[in-house]
């Protein structure tokens, strides 16, 4: 398949506008003793990345997280020891992975159990538990997942 001159254009014209309202990584390096990859933003801000929580870096050593290149267009950080890339501006969303790693995220945070979460089930269920649903909200769930 290949780019016409037209596409390439437009994907031009897309990367000039990003570059007025996003700002781009100038340095990033891993921190071990607070786990998170800190990236330097050309605005000045720093962010930090939890490794942990990361897809392609949440078992990686420190070695390897250690190694860091930014892309040329300042949007994407690189970890060559891993072969991994990370998109900025997802990042700075709270997007640490595909869609599926992100789910696969929120279902272990729903299965955690603490003290605290079963004194509330255990209070919940002294009101009755939940309340059942109505006809109408059952039909507006089922339209929903369809």
């Amino acid at each position: 398949m290949a780019i016409t001159d037209r596409q390439m254009q437009a994907a031009r014209t897309r990367a000039q506008e990003l570059k007025t309202h996003v700002p781009q990584a100038t340095g990033a390096a891993y921190n071990p003793d607070t786990g998170l990859v800190c990236i330097r933003l050309s605005n000045g801000i720093v962010i930090g990345l939890p490794a942990a929580q990361t897809q392609g870096l949440e078992t990686a050593s420190t070695k390897n997280l250690s190694v860091i290149h930014i892309s040329p267009s300042g949007y994407g950080i690189h970890f060559p020891e891993l072969d991994v890339d990370l998109y900025l501006p997802a990042l700075m969303e709270g997007i640490f992975g595909t869609k599926a790693w992100m789910a696969e995220r929120g279902r272990k945070g729903g299965q955690a159990t603490t003290k605290a979460k079963k004194a509330a089930a255990r209070e919940n269920g002294k009101l009755g538990g939940r309340p059942r649903k109505t006809e109408k909200a059952a039909a507006q769930e089922k339209r929903g997942a369809a």
